[in-house]
């Protein structure tokens, strides 16, 4: 598997280069996305970690590193991580324990593991 650190570096180029050619669409995400992520009811980091086990259960390898990456911004340990892992492999199985190799080999190489 592929370093998930540089995957994420690339994912970050990309969204720069996103963001200067569809800025309009790239603003309107962006307010939804900081509306959405405010502390409430529910802090930051739970709701970045419940994102993170949406990510896992579709497979989606930008969203996983990305959510990953602000979990981590927000606080989230390695034992957070691993018991959203493990929420999303119950709710999805093996294909959830697949796509969670990924966020494994990321706190690995973040050196959380």
């Amino acid at each position: 598997m592929e370093s998930q650190v540089k995957l994420n570096e690339e994912r970050l180029e990309l969204v720069e280069k996103f963001k200067k050619q569809l800025p309009d669409v790239y603003a309107g995400l962006h307010g939804l996305i900081d509306t959405a992520y405010k502390d409430g009811a529910l802090s930051v980091k739970v709701k970045r970690l419940m994102s993170l086990a949406i990510a896992l259960g579709v497979g989606c390898t930008n969203c996983v590193l990305a959510q990953s990456k602000h979990a981590q911004n927000a606080g989230a340990t390695k034992e957070e991580f691993l018991e959203t892992v493990g929420v999303a492999v119950a709710m999805r199985g093996s294909t959830g324990a697949a796509e969670s190799m990924r966020v494994i080999k990321l706190l690995d190489e973040l050196g959380m593991l």
